[in-house]
């Protein structure tokens, strides 16, 4: 198994830890990721990280596919991975429709079908077996539709080929899994209880079978994001991870469309996820994250004292043999810990 953290995306500064990618780097973590939401890019932190390490992956979690054409996420990858000597991860979400349609202004659509077609136009580019030639539902090359000037021609990469570039998705819903189980390289879950892989695993092993080529966890990599909590005084460790749950499970979506209420509710958390969701909704969020269980928090995240999270990882370490779980990303940022992880997993 893997290891790899999160630096998730700034606030009003961009603050890169480059002291800590660099101590990452020597103790064999295998990747660093970025993130954007609607301040800073992901992309120009991977390119600033790549341009000051050596031999760790640099991964987007997650570029936001509906800011961006499949083009231009394919000139990009295919850029950094010359760049970098091959180092470069492309991790692509959906976002949500506040942020598609809010910042970006455009259409959220079908998540889906535009993450599919995304990622079949992505390999066309960097495959650069021909011109590229794509009509789908949500992407046209070339596009000869309304407003157009009908000028448009097929056209194939200046770069050199480059298919081996790994492309990740960020899914959670039995749909988006199984899309990512047929095209993807890697799926990224918000959480994951590592005792409980079937949760995802059915709808994954459903992706593969459409993928129709014999593939298999060997080929798919499992990247779950693992909340990590170190604090001797058990109660405030548990304290510190409940907000970012409740705002997950009760604030990210409407009531009736919200992913993570329903990942809740399959992962055995229905009704209180329920609960947690109409205090939030109503404005109660101290309330809401009050119910967070603690029992949640401690099957999905790494919590407590040091040697209380070696021991929690013998879970993980089983679903590792396994390959059920092929990398860790991590929300570290104590040097310490960092060293805790490459002495129990590397």
């Amino acid at each position: 198994m893997k290891l790899g953290f999160l630096l998730g995306y700034s606030g009003k500064h961009i603050h890169v830890p480059m002291e800590l990618i660099h101590q990452a780097e020597s103790m064999g973590f295998d990747s660093v990721w970025t993130a954007e939401a609607y301040g800073n890019d992901a992309v120009s932190s991977a390119a600033w990280i790549l341009a000051q390490t050596k031999k760790i992956r640099v991964g987007t979690a997650i570029m936001q596919m509906p800011a961006r054409t499949p083009a231009m996420c394919a000139m990009t990858a295919m850029s950094l991975h010359q760049l970098s000597g091959g180092r470069f991860i492309a991790g692509l979400g959906a976002s949500g429709p506040q942020v598609v349609e809010g910042w970006h202004g455009v259409p959220y659509g079908k998540p889906v079908t535009r993450t599919k077609e995304y990622i079949q136009i992505m390999r066309k580019i960097m495959g650069r077996e021909g011109p590229v030639e794509f009509q789908g539902e949500i992407y046209h090359m070339p596009n000869k539709g309304a407003g157009t000037t009908g000028l448009g021609k097929p056209l194939k990469s200046i770069l050199q080929a480059c298919p081996e570039v790994p492309i990740y998705t960020a899914s959670i819903t039995p749909a988006g899994l199984t899309c990512a189980g047929e095209v993807a390289d890697g799926v990224f879950p918000v959480w994951m209880d590592p005792n409980k892989y079937h949760i995802l695993g059915e709808h994954i092993e459903k992706g593969f079978a459409k993928a129709g080529n014999g593939k298999s966890l060997k080929d798919f990599d499992i990247a779950p994001f693992v909340m990590v909590a170190p604090n001797d005084d058990l109660d405030a460790a548990f304290d510190s991870l409940r907000p970012w749950l409740a705002l997950y499970i009760g604030g990210m979506g409407a009531k009736g469309k919200n992913f993570y209420h329903e990942y809740a509710t399959r992962l055995g958390y229905g009704e209180v996820a329920t609960r947690i969701q109409d205090l939030y909704l109503a404005g109660k969020k101290e309330e809401a994250t009050a119910l967070v269980p603690n029992q949640l928090l401690d099957e999905v995240g790494l919590i407590g004292s040091h040697g209380r999270i070696g021991e929690r990882l013998a879970p993980w370490k089983e679903a590792g043999k396994r390959g059920e779980v092929g990398s860790m990303l991590l929300n570290i940022a104590n040097p310490a810990i960092l060293e805790l992880f490459a002495r129990e997993l590397l």
